[in-house]
């Protein structure tokens, strides 16, 4: 007695997370939605501290999806912050209004991530990471010998002079606000859709996706260029939250190291850990960043330690245990149900 392969039911099939998703986005953008309500009710300082903390987020959320979803490890995406404030001051030089020239400084870094993509992304791995370190390099070197965007010694954004403390502190938090949820749904939108899929089994293995078909140059293209502008954003709103920049210290690979540790502390790979990491860091950076050099060992060690022993994160806690997640996204395998049928026999 035989039986056709029909006949066999399949155990598992692919499913895409929709369970709580709009009760979850719902509750996300009312939250986001009240916090644009801060700077009516805080102090001046609490306002910016808050706008420091979205500012990570955006760096966090930004390397999470190209190393975390697209597998392209960077060291050197300060190489986009860098520019993109530095854009805030040549654009402010030539008459832009200071908050129209943040918001053209992203954009001018994501061209800037168009023109390096053909070269930087046909390399992988360790070749990929060190090229996109020797770009940030050289651009802080530019920066540094030109003395109309102040040379080595820095230089301010004068141009927010013209508004009031208070003033200035609420519209760079709620343009920083505004950003980091723009780039939040676009993540969102992308793990959602098939691409986030696709970009995963780049992750993966590249030449495996290629194989079945995965359209590998133009995603990693996309990705890229989003890296790039976020990170532009970053730097900008950086330079109107500070009002101050020298080229070592927007360039400086401290920013990396900032990011992978984000990203690697609070889950990388998911929606969540980087928001949960960049969280910590902002705490930690408040309690400690006055240690110098031992603030930074100390960083690296507990990343480390997390690397061996919580390799995903602190966000597998709550969401291995309590099956937790703040909004469902992307494919995952779910068991059918067995069900009886009859079976067709040739004697």
């Amino acid at each position: 007695m035989t039986s056709t392969s029909a006949d066999v039911p399949a155990l598992w099939a692919v499913r895409r997370s929709s369970t709580g998703t709009r009760i979850s986005s719902a509750a996300l953008l009312a939250a986001g939605v009240a916090l644009f309500a801060v700077p009516f009710g805080f102090a001046a300082g609490v306002v910016q501290q808050l706008t420091t903390l979205f500012i990570f987020m955006i760096l966090a959320v930004m390397w999470n999806a190209l190393a975390g979803y697209g597998g392209q490890v960077s060291v050197g995406q300060q190489a986009y912050l860098g520019f993109g404030a530095y854009a805030t001051i040549f654009l402010t030089q030539h008459a832009v209004p200071p908050y129209l020239a943040v918001l053209l400084a992203a954009v001018a870094s994501a061209l800037l991530a168009v023109l390096l993509a053909p070269l930087l992304l046909r390399l992988r791995g360790g070749q990929f990471a060190v090229g996109s370190w020797v770009v940030a390099e050289t651009l802080a070197l530019l920066v540094a010998l030109d003395a109309d965007l102040g040379g080595g010694t820095g230089i301010s954004l004068r141009g927010l002079n013209a508004y009031a403390p208070n003033l200035r502190r609420a519209y760079t938090y709620w343009i920083t606000l505004a950003i980091l949820l723009f780039l939040l749904g676009l993540v969102v939108y992308l793990l959602r859709h098939r691409m986030g899929v696709a970009l995963q089994a780049i992750r993966d293995d590249e030449d495996a996706a290629a194989a079945l078909g995965v359209r590998t140059g133009p995603l990693k293209f996309g990705l890229f260029v989003l890296a790039g502008f976020g990170c532009g954003a970053a730097g900008a709103l950086t330079l109107a939250n500070t009002l101050f920049i020298q080229p070592q210290s927007i360039f400086g690979v401290q920013w990396t190291a900032y990011m992978i540790f984000m990203v690697l502390v609070g889950g990388i790979g998911t929606f969540e850990g980087p928001i949960l990491g960049a969280i910590l860091f902002f705490l930690l950076q408040q309690q400690f960043a006055q240690y110098g050099a031992g603030y930074l060992i100390g960083l690296g060690i507990i990343a480390a330690g997390f690397a061996l022993y919580l390799p995903r994160g602190l966000w597998s806690l709550p969401a291995d245990r309590l099956h937790l997640r703040l909004l469902p996204v992307g494919y995952h395998l779910q068991r059918r149900v067995a069900r009886p049928s009859a079976r067709r026999s040739d004697v």
